[in-house]
């Protein structure tokens, strides 16, 4: 096994690494939620001289060689691209992650009130384990619409002022009966509801729900929102606070949702330095990765295909044919995140081909589930290609899959883009705690990781 990559850190690189580290970790708390994360995007690009596409196609502006633009698909999914020197039909250099991470959602009829405390009911989003969110502080994020077409912006406890919110457990003398469930049955579902008020509204009866009322009420005097508008509203329930430096040595970070957004936001950074690419390079953050890449903001929809056709457009080409050159002629990194191994937990991993923490990226030939079912499986002659520019680039890498054979399994985006006939790879950071309430990530992968963005942005075959 390779030696920690610590170890090969002089001053310069420890100072780079410890701007980017601060820097993510800042990302992290700005964007909790995809929507969140789109608008930090869009934010972050525009600094760097990225345009709005759709500006381009308004204007009847030509594209070419070193500008930089930007799409946004219902403020939840965003491509950067910056048109290189060569013809886009030779291919594009792209990076792919996703922005959303499992969380719980606020159902559409959510509000009630049962023996004096008031309740959100919900619906959770992607695989967790349901027991490891209760009893610990909840904040709210997301977004309300109303009919007349304005929209409130909902944050509530994130500041230190703000109230939170909790998901109670059972007091363990009275849990013998739910102590002999398996894990999965613990908490239901439908109990995962968070608890947000017990202050009756002064002047109305116990039968009046006046509890309920009280919060109706604060909502109406702060954001304007009556209960008619939770049918339209995208509330996301999330752990509350900041990201954090784990351990005595600062070298790991404590956060939410570090699956994937390690990896979209070390992309966003790599794309953002990335000046005069020989290629198009071009980074692309979607929506819905948790849940099977669907819907209109998921990889399967036709957002990036459609976008790719508007800049070729704008380049001069405007055949289908075009089209289909550029996607089969690109390559890319499906930058998606690695479970990393834990000695805790060693029994479900095959330690050969592990990833571990503050290894270096983790590149994954194959995901999927058992036989590699639902799997993008890498040429050997990409994995070359990959090694060289790693090599290069003085990256510092490792090869693994994702535990034991039959011990689970998972999957990403890159079989979707595969389908382009594209050369496509999983790379990312390994992950301790994935899927959990709060994750582990080492700071140096997450320095390696923007290191080897960088490097494969500027290749040019």
């Amino acid at each position: 096994m390779a030696e920690s990559i610590w170890n090969g850190y002089g001053g310069g690189a420890l100072d780079e690494l410890g701007k980017i580290s601060d820097r993510y970790k800042m990302c992290l708390d700005e964007g909790k939620t995809e929507r969140e994360c789109a608008s930090l995007i869009v934010r972050e690009a525009e600094k760097a001289g990225y345009r709005d596409l759709s500006v381009y196609i308004a204007e009847g502006r030509s594209l070419g060689p070193g500008d930089k633009v930007y799409s946004v698909c219902m403020n939840k999914s965003v491509a950067l691209f910056n048109i290189g020197r060569r013809p886009l039909t030779e291919g594009m250099n792209i990076l792919g992650a996703h922005t959303d991470s499992p969380r719980l959602d606020i159902k559409q009829n959510p509000l009630y009130e049962t023996e004096g405390l008031a309740y959100l009911d919900t619906h959770y989003y992607g695989g967790i384990k349901k027991y490891q969110w209760v009893s610990i502080p909840l904040a709210i994020h997301g977004v309300v619409c109303r009919k007349d077409g304005t929209a409130v912006t909902v944050c509530i406890g994130e500041d230190e002022n703000d109230p939170v919110f909790v998901i109670t457990d059972l007091l363990v003398h009275l849990a013998g009966r739910q102590m002999e469930k398996t894990a999965s049955g613990v908490i239901e579902g439908e109990s995962l509801d968070i608890l947000i008020g017990n202050r009756p509204l002064s002047g109305l009866g116990e039968k009046e729900e006046a509890v309920r009322a009280n919060v109706l009420s604060l909502l109406k005097e702060k954001y304007g929102i009556e209960e008619e508008d939770l049918a339209s509203a995208e509330l996301e329930v999330v752990p509350a606070g900041k990201a954090r430096d784990l351990g005595f040595d600062r070298s790991m970070i404590l956060a939410y949702a570090q699956d994937d957004r390690v990896c979209a936001f070390t992309s966003l950074f790599a794309m953002l330095q990335t000046e005069e690419p020989e290629r198009t390079a071009c980074t692309l953050l979607v929506d819905k990765e948790e849940i099977g890449s669907v819907g209109a903001t998921g990889m399967h929809s036709r957002f990036f295909e459609n976008t790719v056709a508007e800049i070729l457009a704008l380049c001069g080409e405007k055949d289908y044919i075009a089209l289909k050159r550029t996607m089969a002629n690109s390559c890319m990194l499906s930058s998606d995140v690695s479970a990393g191994y834990d000695p805790l937990y060693a029994d479900v991993f095959e330690k050969r081909s592990s990833a571990f923490i503050s290894r270096g990226v983790s590149f994954n030939k194959f995901t999927g589930v058992k036989g590699k079912s639902g799997s993008n499986d890498t040429g050997a002659e990409y994995l070359a290609l990959i090694r060289r520019i790693m090599d290069d680039a003085d990256v510092r890498y490792q090869f693994s899959e994702l535990g034991k054979v039959d011990a689970g399994g998972g999957g990403t985006i890159a079989y979707i883009m595969a389908n382009y006939g594209m050369q496509v790879i999983d790379s990312g950071v390994a992950v301790l705690s994935m899927h959990a309430p709060f994750e582990v990530t080492s700071k140096a992968d997450i320095y390696e990781a923007v290191k080897c963005y960088r490097a494969f942005l500027k290749y040019a075959r």
